[in-house]
């Protein structure tokens, strides 16, 4: 009897960690920017090794339709997390009022390129005069050309833009329908198996000396003000993720395809890879936010976009959610 009750009482103690552990569990909806990609592996790393697990969080990751709909999505409550460009927020703040800021910075530096085909005769950023380059409606790459332009000495008036679905561009590019095609730095793989046997070149904005903000993690003013541990469990963890995916891309991108088998784990990798390149920045943490990025960008988002009002940078982002 003393044995039995014994056991009933180590059953009873038992029973209240698993209650008090779950009580601790957070569930959290975040969302990517674009679909499930290549690119977003480290989140995914970050949930299969069990680091969100590990901070208390059950996290549940939606597909994003664009940084602006992951904004939005983030402002109507739909997901408490989101992953957006900081342009996206930037809009977000000086025409619609929508109170949502950076966390952490993920891609440090300029996202954005211009493709196209190693054989068609574009060596240089200038030969890209005369000829015609496809992106997406509002397609960021189109809109800050001017600026990239004005860094890379090309006659913008020379250049022909026109507009196409954004999971048309590859094969506009791979049948020569265009010259070039507008994309991140992170899509090359992607673009790379849709034109084989062809090669590529890119033109990065940040290799014309260009500097500012491309994506982070985003959360509303009211989730940064009432529930800032969280923020910074998620943060810390899929920071903790991304480390883990650059070290071992290989396995990320294996990670990847088994959670989305219509992403390759070769395409997932090669992302991986393009997205250290572009976070990485040497002096600073990976998600560390710099005031001056965040000027840079607001001055590159003037150019580009028609904003209704000025936006300080302090409107942009908060400090203090990395550790």
């Amino acid at each position: 009897m003393k044995m039995l009750a014994r056991m009933a009482a180590c059953t009873a103690v038992t029973m209240v960690f698993v209650r008090v552990a779950a009580a601790q569990t957070m569930d959290i909806t975040f969302t990517t920017d674009f679909g499930f990609n290549g690119r977003h592996s480290y989140f995914f790393v970050a949930l299969d090794k069990g680091f969100y697990k590990a901070e208390g969080l059950n996290v549940n990751i939606i597909r994003g339709q664009g940084s602006i709909d992951a904004v939005k999505k983030v402002a109507t409550g739909a997901a408490q997390i989101g992953f957006a460009d900081a342009g996206a927020v930037i809009l977000a703040r000086a025409n619609d009022s929508i109170p949502v800021k950076l966390v952490a910075i993920i891609y440090a530096k300029p996202p954005h390129a211009v493709f196209a085909l190693a054989d068609s005769g574009i060596k240089t950023p200038k030969d890209l005069e005369g000829r015609t380059v496809a992106d997406a409606p509002f397609g960021a790459q189109r809109l800050i050309f001017n600026s990239y332009a004005l860094a890379a000495g090309i006659d913008t008036n020379k250049v022909k833009w026109i507009s196409a679905e954004g999971s048309a561009l590859t094969s506009l590019l791979g049948t020569r329908r265009v010259d070039a095609i507008g994309q991140f730095i992170v899509g090359q793989p992607l673009i790379e198996a849709g034109v084989k046997p062809n090669k590529v070149v890119r033109f990065a904005y940040k290799d014309a000396g260009m500097d500012y903000y491309g994506n982070g993690i985003v959360a509303t003013e009211e989730t940064i003000k009432n529930s800032p541990g969280m923020i910074k469990a998620f943060v810390r963890a899929t920071l903790k993720g991304a480390q883990y995916a650059f070290a071992h891309p290989d396995e990320a991108g294996e990670i990847m395809h088994n959670y989305h088998k219509e992403v390759t784990a070769e395409v997932a990798k090669g992302e991986t890879e393009l997205v250290r390149e572009i976070a990485d920045v040497p002096g600073r943490k990976i998600g560390e936010i710099d005031e001056k990025g965040v000027k840079n960008t607001i001055e590159v988002m003037k150019d580009a976009y028609p904003l209704k009002r000025a936006v300080d940078p302090k409107e942009v982002y908060v400090p203090g959610f990395l550790e």
